[in-house]
């Protein structure tokens, strides 16, 4: 059964556990709510999912062995492959997906060190 009875419902869900993360912080970027660390997006909720930014190679492997993950496509538009989607029906969900989150946060942390 689906528990998020609103998007703002879905978005409150999915801030509970992105901003419990160390150095995370939310904000709007071109109309979607995205996730930031050391000021550099490292995921965005779009339509009925949420994007993440990993290494290619872990982006790739992820769209071959999961059903719910697709490639990012933000308004229609294509992004780079470092960007995945995970698409689940019910946000509290996300849960299952954090340590995914925390490998996109330490990738986008290690990146701007470069």
């Amino acid at each position: 059964m689906n528990t998020d009875t609103t998007e703002s419902g879905r978005k409150a869900t999915i801030d509970a556990l992105l901003l419990k993360l160390p150095g995370v912080s939310a904000r709007k970027i071109n109309g979607l709510d995205a996730y930031f660390v050391s000021d550099r997006m490292f995921a965005c909720i779009s339509g009925r999912g949420i994007g993440l930014r990993l290494p290619v190679a872990t982006a790739t492997e992820l769209q071959f062995s999961r059903d719910n993950v697709v490639p990012f496509q933000p308004g229609g538009m294509t992004s780079s492959r470092e960007w995945i989607q995970i698409d689940r029906d019910d946000a509290a969900e996300y849960e299952k997906d954090l340590p995914l989150f925390q490998a996109a946060l330490e990738f986008v942390k290690a990146a701007r060190a470069r």
